[in-house]
């Protein structure tokens, strides 16, 4: 049933974008989230429904859409010169088999997100993306959540739609989303004109963001608990009553820990305990591994240069019985292990002037959303007031991706892209709409030269 279910309703975009292109365009960010032919086991597995609607998106901007405005922004720039550069150094990849198959979605992923603001050219369709993506990802994170109450999840075990470890359906990935997403929900449930505000768009959103919390119990991901504190210290910046707000916070997290499993907290317990725990201290050895690696190869090693990966790893163990302490010390030998972080995945594949670039991409981000919150924030006009939540609930979504970003390696999700896009979007529209209502200075006006007077 959800297999007719999925087709149907992939087909039913594709039929709608011939009345309106830009229909397409949110087909492949549907697509792009959700993966609706990973979930299928038919009809959509048959068809390369992404490719399409890659295609479709293009076609329908070039032959339909109106052009007046359309330049590339800095940002897009940067995307393209990193879209460049990453070829460049696939060509020459350590790996070479592995690194085109990464670059197949790579390149995607990076052409469209320079691509996508061309066509977010008004509010309604900034809207209509981010209704789109937080919706897909809601899917995703409605099932988990779900099964998390029901079984109390844990640590990749948690079936959602596709068992893959992969995208949006790796579980700390998932996590990271899901917390992301929440200051978008609430800026649509509070300002998103297709579905005004009321008492079910709101129940709505209070049960999605509910959702949203419970997946990185789910999951049992110590991403998913430093991305959830992080966007509680964000939102503290935006909220009114900041002692209520803290004092509900502290009362809600009191609350939730009694009933959370014990696999959940015991997994919490090893953030402060890294040296017995091997997966962190893997992650520090293969961290320590990259920066001997670009020492001799400062232009990376193309992608999946971790392929070539060996390190020691020690994990010490701590006994106490009674008086007595007994410290145990194993050690491992680990080869291909990957980065687990977007930063050193960066800095080891692409080397150092791929890592400047990506950080200069997102770091501009947050610079240009917080100068559209800043500009906006005064202003008691509707639309602005709109824009400005908007601004800063990008911000936000952004920081907790690049917090998470540290211990993931997801330098390329397509879901990051698309809140870049957005940003340039949103920048690009609230200047172009101050710049018309900006009075326009008046020019001196010269007095006319006096004609010489002819002799008599």
């Amino acid at each position: 049933m959800i297999d007719l279910f999925l087709t149907a309703f992939v087909f039913a975009l594709f039929a709608a974008g011939f009345r309106k292109p830009f229909v397409w365009v949110l087909a492949y960010a549907y697509i792009d989230v959700l993966a609706p032919q990973k979930i299928s086991w038919f009809l959509l597995q048959q068809i390369s429904i992404s490719a399409v609607a890659f295609a479709l998106a293009f076609l329908g901007w070039a032959y339909a859409d109106a052009k007046q405005g359309s330049r590339l922004t800095f940002r897009q720039l940067l995307m393209v010169v990193l879209l460049l550069y990453c070829g460049a150094t696939t060509l020459s990849a350590d790996f070479p088999e592995a690194a085109w198959d990464k670059w197949s979605w790579v390149w995607k992923a990076l052409l469209f997100a320079a691509f996508l603001p061309l066509t977010l050219r008004t509010r309604l369709r900034i809207e209509a993306l981010a209704l789109t993506m937080v919706l897909a990802a809601a899917a995703i994170v409605i099932g988990g959540s779900i099964k998390t109450l029901a079984s109390g999840g844990g640590y990749g075990t948690l079936r959602l739609f596709v068992a893959e470890n992969a995208g949006l359906y790796e579980g700390s990935t998932l996590s990271m989303v899901a917390v992301a997403i929440i200051p978008l929900i609430l800026w649509l449930a509070r300002h998103g004109t297709i579905f005004p505000r009321s008492k079910a768009v709101t129940l709505f959103a209070a049960a999605l963001i509910f959702a949203c919390l419970l997946i990185p119990v789910g999951t049992e991901t110590r991403t998913g608990l430093v991305c959830l504190a992080l966007l509680g210290a964000l939102l503290l910046r935006s909220a009114r009553r900041r002692l209520l707000y803290l004092s509900l916070a502290a009362a809600v997290a009191l609350a939730a820990i009694p009933f959370l499993p014990a696999s959940y907290t015991a997994r919490m317990g090893t953030i402060e305990s890294h040296a017995a725990d091997q997966s962190a201290s893997t992650r520090i050895a293969v961290w320590n591994w990259t920066l001997d690696y670009v020492a001799d190869h400062p232009f990376g090693g193309g992608f999946d240069a971790y392929r070539g990966n060996r390190v020691t790893v020690e994990t010490s163990k701590v006994d106490t019985a009674g008086n007595t302490t007994a410290i145990t010390t194993e050690a491992a030998v680990d080869e291909g292990r990957a980065y687990h972080s977007a930063y050193f995945e960066m800095l080891g594949e692409q080397g150092w002037p791929g890592l400047a670039l990506w950080l200069l991409l997102h770091g501009l981000g947050l610079v240009q959303m917080e100068r559209v919150r800043r500009r906006l924030k005064a202003s008691e006009a509707p639309e602005d007031r709109s824009d400005a939540a908007l601004a800063n609930a990008l911000q936000q979504a952004h920081i907790v991706y690049l917090a998470g970003a540290a211990f993931l390696g997801i330098a390329f999700q397509p879901f990051v892209y698309m809140l870049v896009a957005m940003q340039i979007a949103l920048a690009r529209g609230v200047g172009r709409r101050l710049d018309a209502t900006r009075p326009v200075s008046r020019m001196r006006q010269r007095k006319p030269i006096a004609a010489p007077v002819a002799a008599a």
